[in-house]
């Protein structure tokens, strides 16, 4: 005899696993939007799959971070990517551990053997930051070589308040023809120890204290950041001696759905014997091309779009630029073009260019100024966009102060 038993599945049950799937939809799409492709172990980083600059050309490679599947105490990252046009790879491995859950206390160790972009600035305490493709890559062609070892604490003193340190030992090599006067000579290579002191003070943050960890559950504006550097000359054979203060404030008045003012104040001053690698740049964004539509690129988020690369550079400066973000346009439910109004100022010198040999640039110490406006999301996320050079920098022919470029912003 056979009794063959059906059983209606529980409601509850089916409740539960929509909700399961709903919960690890919502993880993937928010990690995709973060630029990882989250698995089980190990979230594999977007940001190395596919890039473009002038020097490399095409660079693409792979990379990725374990995640707390793996491990919440131990954090393993790094990435392998090559350029086509210096037929060259590039990798960074590091190893991270957790010295104290409540103060999300990390200690780092690092390998990296990279390029980096000659002039530009980095805080420690800017978290990751993704874009589909970044729009000033795509035009630097000035670049050092820089084999990093690394090591680096992270600590969250307070709510509000964040500090970072890190100790380096690093072997610059400029991609281009270069050499800077000391008492020792003329270098065209040159090694440096560096200490950082990062700090990040964010007023209005206020963070849910859980048995294990700290969660933000309010990141207001106003954001203010102040970086020490530190070269020891003579220290781990490091040959210059120098020193950078860095300073950057972030503020918002109202809100996105609505009008929203963004202020950014960002300087930074150098003293020592530092050399191009490590001077500040305004990050410019203008290709050094003649023609309006010859210079037709994508437009930066917070760089000066008439600037031309490699047109000024400092030991100290300051800029500052305003955005207006107007209400959006309602067209239809998922058609919302926005208009935005920026202006952009920057001021800065330099002392002794004449000891950095076989490059020429300017100084901003008379101002510089450009205004424009962009028209986002006019069509699957690309915009427009138009800026002016003005002022005291105003070039004689009309079309060498007009910047016009597209924009790409797309949110998941």
């Amino acid at each position: 005899m056979y009794t063959t038993v059906y059983q209606a599945q529980n409601p509850h049950e089916d409740q539960l696993e929509t909700a399961q799937d709903s919960v690890k939809k919502n993880a993937f799409v928010k990690g995709l939007g973060n630029g990882y492709i989250p698995t089980k172990y190990f979230n594999f980083d977007l940001r190395y799959l596919i890039k473009y600059n002038q020097y490399e050309g095409v660079r693409t490679g792979i990379g990725g971070v374990t995640n707390d599947a793996f491990s919440k105490k131990i954090k393993i990252s790094g990435y392998t990517v090559y350029g086509f046009r210096d037929d060259r790879f590039k990798y960074s491995v590091s190893t991270s551990f957790r010295l104290d859950e409540k103060t999300n206390t990390w200690m780092t160790f690092s390998y990296t053997d990279d390029l980096q972009e000659t002039g530009s600035t980095k805080f420690l305490t800017d978290k990751r930051f993704f874009q589909f493709f970044e729009p000033r890559l795509l035009n630097i062609d000035l670049f050092h070589k820089h084999i990093t070892k690394a090591v680096a604490f992270e600590q969250q003193i307070l709510n509000n308040l964040n500090a970072e340190t890190e100790f380096s030992i690093s072997s610059i090599d400029p991609t281009y023809n270069y050499g800077y006067i000391t008492n020792k000579g003329i270098l065209n290579t040159f090694d440096l120890s560096l200490a950082k002191f990062a700090f990040q003070w964010s007023p209005f943050k206020s963070l849910k204290a859980s048995e294990t960890e700290l969660k933000d559950t309010k990141n207001e504006f106003p954001i203010f950041t102040l970086q020490y550097t530190k070269s020891f000359n003579d220290i781990l054979k490091s040959d210059l001696g120098f020193s950078k203060l860095d300073f950057r404030a972030i503020h918002q008045i109202g809100k996105k759905e609505g009008n929203l003012s963004e202020l950014t104040l960002v300087a930074g001053m150098a003293n020592g014997d530092i050399p191009l690698t490590h001077l500040y740049h305004a990050y410019p964004n203008n290709i050094n091309k003649e023609t309006i539509m010859q210079r037709f690129s994508v437009a930066g988020t917070n760089s000066f779009e008439t600037m031309f690369f490699n047109e000024f550079f400092s030991d100290k400066f300051a800029t500052l630029q305003l955005k207006h973000f107007l209400k959006p346009f309602y067209i239809t439910e998922h058609y919302k073009p926005q208009m935005v109004l920026i202006t952009r100022y920057a001021i800065g010198d330099v002392k002794q260019p004449e000891k950095h040999q076989n490059v020429t640039f300017g100084s901003l110490k008379k101002g510089y100024t450009e205004s424009g406006f962009e028209i986002n999301k006019l069509l699957f996320g690309f915009g427009l966009s138009f800026s002016y050079r003005y002022g005291a920098y105003h070039l004689p022919e009309i079309g060498d102060n007009i910047a016009f470029k597209f924009t790409f912003n797309l949110t998941l």
